[in-house]
């Protein structure tokens, strides 16, 4: 069971958000590579 946070400050997110962020972590948008590998000055950073 999740726990549940009731306190002002950040909240528990979704599982469905968490999976996705996690599958988009490790192939940004299916183009084979990390967001965590890309350029800060890229396009596809700035899209992000």
């Amino acid at each position: 069971m999740r726990k549940i946070n009731f306190s002002a400050g950040p909240s528990t997110l979704p599982l469905e958000l968490l999976e996705y962020a996690k599958n988009e972590l490790c192939d940004y948008q299916g183009k084979g590579y990390s967001i965590m590998e890309i350029s800060h000055r890229s396009k596809v950073f700035e899209e992000v």
